[in-house]
């Protein structure tokens, strides 16, 4: 095919050929779901049954794997970035992940595990050294915690729960530790 085009400058390409490529060339530099390849074919104005046809063989071949696709974005995404199953549910529907596979993908997360990111992403939030004495200060600092938390996907009850949990261990901390040798 590519031989085709050679031997005659001035005609089209094969609009299947350049489907393959355009695949080929998204999958190479990250795994896409088969909704993010279908937007990417239409943007290059492939005709949507060309398309279709080219990524009904790639499923075939299993080079798109929606189900997999969805098991990797779960993984990868609470753990670099410490998402909430809430957030991750909309990030999977977003690239076009049905309800039943994210679900699925969403199962290797135990809620356990999102309450340990959420606690660790909170203290590693909480400055060191952080004023708790002052109701209005800890209130402030409560509030903005749990804003991140909630933005990361997690429940608001959960969020000001883990927050104050975090808040109240820090402050256990600062008034057991002997004077002067606290972080200012």
């Amino acid at each position: 095919m590519a031989g085709d085009a050679e031997a005659n400058p001035g005609a089209e390409p094969d609009p299947a050929s350049v489907a393959r490529a355009i695949v080929l060339r998204q999958l190479t530099s990250s795994a896409k779901s088969r909704l993010q390849l279908s937007r990417k074919l239409a943007e290059r104005n492939i005709p949507d049954d060309v398309a279709e046809a080219v990524l009904d063989r790639f499923q075939e071949v299993r080079l798109i794997d929606d189900a997999e696709f969805a098991d990797m974005w779960v993984r990868s995404r609470s753990q670099s970035r410490k998402l909430a199953k809430g957030a991750l549910r909309r990030e999977l529907a977003d690239k076009g992940i049905d309800a039943d596979t994210a679900a699925a993908a969403l199962e290797q997360l135990s809620d356990a595990d999102e309450e340990e990111s959420a606690r660790l992403l909170v203290e590693r939030k909480l400055r060191a050294g952080t004023d708790l004495s002052d109701r209005a200060e800890r209130d402030k600092i409560t509030r903005r915690l749990a804003s991140m938390l909630a933005r990361k996907g997690y429940q608001p009850s959960q969020a000001f729960r883990i927050v104050g949990e975090v808040l109240d261990a820090h402050a256990e901390t600062q008034t057991d530790a002997p004077d002067g040798l606290l972080d200012p």
